[in-house]
């Protein structure tokens, strides 16, 4: 039986392009990797790690805001990606700012959406990401490059400002997207993404360095566990 960590892939397996790429890159990865569903019996405690997928609105919103609160808090390595990122915001204006907070796919148009759609839709599109100097971010990433997006939705720039005045972290950015990263910087690893860093497994390509890092993550803190 292997002894590696073990990474939820907290999401639901739908069979896109997205999650065929994800399903691709499972092997190169350096930590072995389960697909949790949203709406099974899961305990997010099990695991060493936590990528929440894309592909929202999820078959259980509520459990994976219930999930998002306990990895924060309880300092479980997590990547965020697209829809990942987008339910990671919305836990956090209302767990850690106590306010109401909604998304606009899921809960329809409200005046307070701090997930909305996009101007310029980023569905199937690339764009130049840029890191932010300074950012974890830009530790693991050193220079601007093409990220692939399947994203309509994204955190509005309004809030993420009200993130920013509460210590997260803009790690990067793209023209359309805003904030392409955001990290959580008291965490041992908490960075959320538009950009889907797995996009390229499909055709060989080597594992991004954000991957690298958040796996190193689950390493490291699994190491005398």
């Amino acid at each position: 039986m292997s002894s590696r960590p073990v990474v939820a892939l907290l999401g639901d397996d739908r069979g896109h392009r997205s999650h065929q790429e994800l399903n691709a890159l499972r092997p190169m990865l350096d930590v072995d990797t389960t697909w949790v569903p949203t709406d099974s019996a899961f305990t997010i405690t099990d695991y060493d790690g936590v990528w929440l997928v894309p592909g929202s609105p999820y078959a259980d919103d509520a459990a994976v805001l219930r999930a998002l609160t306990t990895i924060r808090e309880r300092g479980i390595p997590f990547l965020g990606t697209c829809g990942g990122m987008q339910y990671a915001v919305v836990e956090i204006v209302r767990t850690v700012l106590g306010e109401q907070a909604t998304h606009a796919e899921s809960d329809g148009e409200a005046a307070d959406n701090v997930v909305t759609a996009l101007a310029c839709s980023l569905d199937g599109e690339e764009r130049l990401v840029t890191p932010v100097a300074g950012s974890r971010f830009a530790g693991w990433v050193r220079e601007p490059f093409v990220g692939m997006h399947f994203c309509s939705y994204a955190p509005t720039p309004a809030v993420s400002s009200r993130l920013e005045g509460i210590g997260v972290v803009v790690g990067a950015t793209a023209d359309d997207a805003g904030a392409e990263v955001l990290e959580l910087p008291d965490h041992p690893f908490y960075v959320m993404t538009m950009f889907q860093s797995h996009v390229g497994a499909l055709a060989g390509g080597p594992v991004h360095p954000l991957v690298r890092a958040f796996t190193d993550a689950v390493r490291a803190t699994t190491v005398g566990a």
